[in-house]
């Protein structure tokens, strides 16, 4: 009986002890929970302030809205712009002759080089004049038998005459001498016109310079068989031009005399000035262009026959707005350009389509798009987008 009393105070001892365990354990538990719950409660706390303060610099940026960009702005103006258009144009000479021969035949001496300066009267080259010398002989010959002809009806003439007044002979006989006498006497006149004429020929075949001037290029040489459609040289003298200019049909309306000319180079650079001095009444048919010439002093020789210029015609004076080349983008063939406009207070930069015309300079003519006033903005139009804020960089 002892013994089963100590096991069952045992057992009750026991299952007290695992109770208590228990409780202990249940209660470490609540403490870890609650201590994890505080712990991510203070995380939580943290990241929705962290959040908060966020949003609201977010909200502050927004409010204030993105940073005004520096930039240089110009202020658009009329100015004189000149309404001018250039074509291609050939200077000739006024003064330049093209030698070509009168004769045919093979020529057999050159006697100047091109670039010689030559005075009336230079003997140029000479061509091959014997056929001509024997021609010219011939007609001599001739002349001198019909000086004997006409010496000889002379002779009878005056014998017929003589027999006639004492009445010898008939009055029919003394009227056939006088025929006689009279034809010798216009065949010796006949052959000696011919004989003129040929020697005049035979000048022909001694080529020479009419006028003064400076040998231009010599295309034939010794031996060559020329003809009267072969050329030999040029001689040309320095000074006037004339500019032959070509316009359109349709600006042809606009055309005056007098009206400014200008010669160019491929820079702009004018180097000569000019009025139109005639405008042809007739249309090239080719073409379809109306020809104008203008005469240019070429005093110092910047300028040479037959070369290919540029001509500015100016057809007037108008006054219009311009903008500077750096400030023109253009993007699939259209020209726009940034205006800084007044948007509550501050400037706020928009894209503007353009129509432009020629360059003035470094500046583009306006004809469509912007008016004297508008702010344009000259730099930094790269970070530019419709919009964007700006602010004038001094």
């Amino acid at each position: 009986m002892g013994t089963v009393g100590q096991s069952s105070d045992h057992m009750f001892w026991f299952q007290e002890k695992i109770t208590a365990m228990s409780r202990e354990a249940s209660a470490r538990c609540r403490h870890r929970m609650r201590f994890g719950a505080g712990l991510l409660s203070s995380l939580l706390l943290a990241l929705f302030s962290t959040a908060c303060n966020r949003a609201s610099s977010v909200k502050d940026a927004q409010a204030q809205g993105p940073p005004s960009i520096p930039v240089k702005i110009e202020t658009v103006q009329l100015v004189p712009i000149r309404d001018a258009t250039e074509y291609v144009a050939t200077l000739k000479s006024r003064d330049s002759a093209i030698i070509m021969p009168q004769v045919e035949g093979h020529i057999t001496e050159i006697r100047v080089h091109s670039g010689d300066r030559i005075s009336p009267g230079t003997v140029l080259m000479q061509i091959d004049p014997t056929k001509q010398l024997a021609t010219v002989n011939t007609q001599e010959n001739n002349r001198a038998a019909q000086e004997a002809n006409l010496k000889w009806a002379q002779q009878q003439y005056d014998r017929i005459s003589a027999l006639a007044a004492a009445g010898v002979d008939s009055k029919q006989d003394l009227d056939q001498a006088r025929t006689a006498l009279d034809n010798a006497r216009a065949q010796l006149q006949a052959l000696g016109a011919q004989v003129e004429e040929q020697q005049v020929q035979l000048h022909y075949y001694r080529v020479t310079a009419l006028t003064a001037g400076v040998v231009g290029d010599i295309p034939v040489r010794v031996g060559d068989r020329v003809t009267t459609s072969t050329i030999l040289t040029t001689i040309d003298q320095p000074g006037t031009l004339e500019a032959y200019v070509y316009v359109p049909v349709e600006r042809s309306p606009q055309l005056k005399i007098n009206m400014p000319v200008e010669i160019v180079d491929s820079e702009g650079k004018v180097l000569a000035d000019s009025r139109i001095s005639f405008i042809s009444p007739q249309v090239d048919d080719t073409t379809q262009s109306v020809l104008v010439k203008a005469r240019i002093a070429n005093n110092e020789d910047k300028l040479r026959n037959l070369q290919f210029v540029r001509a500015r015609v100016v057809w007037g004076v108008r006054h219009g707005p311009v903008v500077p080349v750096l400030a023109v983008s253009r993007l699939s063939g259209q020209y726009f350009v940034f205006v800084a406009e007044d948007q509550g207070g501050k400037l706020v930069a928009h894209q503007k389509p353009l129509r432009v015309g020629n360059m003035v300079g470094n500046d583009y003519v306006v004809l469509e798009g912007i008016n004297p006033g508008d702010k344009v903005i000259v730099s930094g139009i790269q970070y530019l987008v419709d919009g964007a804020p700006v602010v004038p960089q001094s």
